[in-house]
């Protein structure tokens, strides 16, 4: 499990491409050492329905589809109408293998735990990727990816698409400029889970029930334990399930605590601690979680203490449907909590963020609240996008072009640090209790809990170390 650390990057109003292409960034697209400027990129997509199919769909706008591949025979065949030449799997294994030297970039969009193993496979061979929130399924596969993607050069993007608002960036540059003073604290919560797990679903179910002739199963399985088919767990129903999904944390906090990494560039926790959680058991999510994260002080700012608060409190999953989990009230001075949404607590401020994605959001300092278009902001330094998840398929598709993998603003330094902080909050959840993490050794100093940072995967289906 032991990797080499090596020093993430993390955006900066200094670090990112340029003062000259951050006041004025655009799409056209330049000639490379690998493309030119009118040769197309050759593009797959592995999982492509649902959000997959959007995914799918921006990409394949910027090049010729080869392949595409998909459990699910009739989402796969709707998603490659506009695409009669492309060939159709059902396991990506097999389409890598046979086409992987014929895509230049590819689209993941699968269940959480086929992320990293999907990714890894076609990094090695040089493909250059788009993949879905979260980055993966465990902390340690968030290493490894971040690690083969430096080595290799790949060009990474990670689907958390508020990324490509202007408003998380003029966010971020007002954090950074001291827009509130020295950062303090950072509270994020949601109201999910909103699919099936814990308290309604603690066990496997004991009905049997026939395959679909259209459902690949061994291949929905993937990397974790084979069990019997059921319609408990696909589509979207995964996600509640510890073997296949990562909870409400896993699922949103890439978008909702991205504003903070971003603003507050954020690195590793050096503590985490679950300090209030649901009935743990052996197969989904609990219903409720409160995690607390230190991250500790750096070079460009002081310590920050991170909350998460997830679920209803107390929710039986009958009569009694809980007490939402928020933060303490006094802190939204006046505001009305949204089901989810983001603070950031300073020196000489408070930022609120009232939505998943922190593309808007209001300042308060000097007893006012004051939207982010009435106060003075310091001047641009990040690119604008504004496009929105489509434009983080545009920004993927420059940076190829570019041969420039930071272009891509969720590249997987980015995206990769950031998935490896939020699962340690799934960790605690599950472990329980307080750890200390060690980031340079990818372990904590609990051997439970080190368990939890990487998994066993079924023959076939694995991820070798970076």
């Amino acid at each position: 499990m032991k990797s080499p650390y090596v020093q993430t990057f993390h955006y900066s109003r200094r670090t990112f491409i340029g003062a000259a292409a951050a006041s004025a960034f655009s799409f056209n697209f330049f000639p490379s050492q690998v493309f030119g400027a009118n040769e197309r990129l050759q593009v797959a997509g592995i999982g492509v329905g649902g959000k997959g199919k959007g995914d799918f769909d921006g990409l394949a706008m910027h090049g010729d589809v080869v392949a595409a591949c998909d459990i699910d025979s009739r989402r796969l065949g709707v998603a490659v109408r506009k695409h009669p030449q492309a060939r159709q799997f059902s396991d990506y294994r097999e389409m890598l293998s046979q086409l992987g030297s014929k895509i230049d970039a590819i689209t993941v969009s699968t269940a959480d735990h086929t992320h990293a193993p999907a990714t890894m496979m076609a990094m090695k061979q040089g493909i250059h990727v788009y993949v879905q929130k979260p980055l993966t399924h465990t902390v340690w596969e968030a290493r490894q990816l971040a690690v083969m993607a430096r080595k290799k050069n790949i060009c990474t993007q990670m689907g958390n698409q508020g990324t490509a608002s202007d408003g998380i960036r003029e966010g971020a540059e007002f954090l950074q400029a001291g827009g509130i003073g020295s950062v303090k604290e950072i509270h994020a919560w949601t109201n999910r889970p909103v699919w099936p797990q814990s308290p309604q679903v603690t066990a496997r179910p004991q009905k049997k029930m026939e395959l679909p002739s259209y459902l690949d199963w061994n291949s929905f399985i993937g990397p974790a334990p084979m069990r019997p088919y059921h319609s408990c767990y696909t589509p979207f129903k995964w996600r509640g399930w510890l073997d296949y999904g990562t909870g409400a944390l896993g699922d949103m906090a890439c978008h909702t605590t991205n504003l903070a990494f971003m603003g507050c560039e954020l690195t590793q926790p050096t503590t985490v601690k679950s300090v209030n959680t649901g009935p743990r058991n052996g197969e989904t999510f609990p219903a409720w979680a409160t995690v607390l994260m230190k991250f500790p002080k750096t070079e460009k700012r002081d310590a920050i203490k991170f909350h998460w608060y997830e679920g209803r409190i107390g929710n039986n999953g009958q009569d009694n449907r809980g007490q939402k989990n928020l933060p303490p009230m006094d802190l939204f001075l006046g505001q009305t909590p949204k089901k989810s949404g983001l603070l950031i607590v300073g020196t000489d401020g408070l930022m609120y963020s009232p939505n998943d994605y922190g593309a808007d959001w209001l300042v308060h300092k000097e007893g006012k609240w004051l939207t982010k278009n009435e106060i003075e902001k310091p001047s641009p330094s990040l690119p604008r996008n504004g496009r929105g998840d489509n434009g983080m398929k545009e920004e993927l598709v420059q940076a190829i072009r570019q041969n420039n993998p930071r272009i891509a603003m969720s590249n997987f330094d980015y995206s990769g640090n950031m998935t490896e902080a939020i699962l340690l909050g799934n960790v605690a959840m599950l472990a329980g209790g307080r750890f200390t993490w060690d980031a340079k050794n990818v372990k904590t100093n609990r051997a439970d809990a080190n368990k939890l940072i990487s998994k066993v995967y079924r023959k076939g289906w694995g991820v070798d170390p970076a």
